[in-house]
């Protein structure tokens, strides 16, 4: 579904990729973890079109898209969740949900099926959907930002540490939603900084060093692994 092969990326001088390649196939869910600075927001943004890589190639679909636009990328159906939710917070909640279906053809019957969609995935939602989103907690943001993507009928969803700054209880129901969505069909590409959620909810994921790859392997396994848990586990 989505395949990244030998990519650099640049910010300024400073190399942030270096020769990362990954795969997400149908159905999967695919962990990206590393310590900060480790290049996995990067590898996000350049999937996602707003970082042009200096080498390399990104394939979606069996389509080459190197050199296609960020906002075509979407249309295709390939969505980002950032890191830090990226809301409009002086709109209401039921404006953004709104705004995440710009880029879709398919009529307004099509598109309030999917906001239903979204209220049964987040009950909390249905109940704010008048409220301004910047006046939400923290955990109703995330949740907002999940359904607003979802709004895009995504073939793929990269998500963006989706459990930062969340209290444990919170934490826990976003990570449930995640293998929810996933069990709907959804292909899911994680970065977290949780790695042993993110691990336990993984089908596959890939270890980036300083921009390299440097282990990859099913969730389960790199979570028994002890370089794993000695550098990213906490044990």
């Amino acid at each position: 579904m989505l395949e990244i092969q030998g990519v650099e990326a640049f910010y300024g001088r400073v190399r942030a990729l270096a020769d990362v390649s990954l795969e997400v196939d149908t159905g999967e869910v695919v962990a990206l973890i590393g310590s900060n600075g480790a290049g996995k927001t990067t590898t996000l943004r350049t999937i996602s079109g707003l970082l042009h890589p200096a080498a390399g190639s990104i394939r979606f679909d069996g389509q080459d898209i190197t050199s296609v636009p960020a906002a075509k990328r979407v249309e295709m159906g390939i969505c980002h969740v950032p890191e830090g939710r990226r809301l409009f917070p002086r709109m209401s909640v039921d404006d953004n949900l709104t705004l995440g279906s710009y880029s879709r053809r398919d009529g307004s019957g099509r598109v309030q099926q999917d906001r239903e969609r979204v209220f049964t995935l987040f009950p909390r939602l249905r109940e704010r959907q008048s409220q301004i989103a910047g006046t939400l907690s923290g955990g109703e943001q995330q949740m907002l930002a999940i359904g607003r993507a979802l709004m895009s009928q995504p073939k793929v969803l990269m998500m963006d540490e989706p459990s930062l700054g969340l209290a444990p209880i919170l934490v826990e129901t976003i990570f449930e939603i995640i293998a929810e969505i996933n069990q709907q069909g959804i292909p899911i590409l994680l970065v977290e900084q949780n790695a042993h959620k993110a691990l336990e909810v993984a089908h596959r994921a890939y270890v980036l060093e300083t921009g390299s790859i440097v282990k990859t392997g099913p969730g389960v396994e790199l979570l028994q692994s002890e370089d794993v848990a000695r550098a990213y586990l906490g044990m």
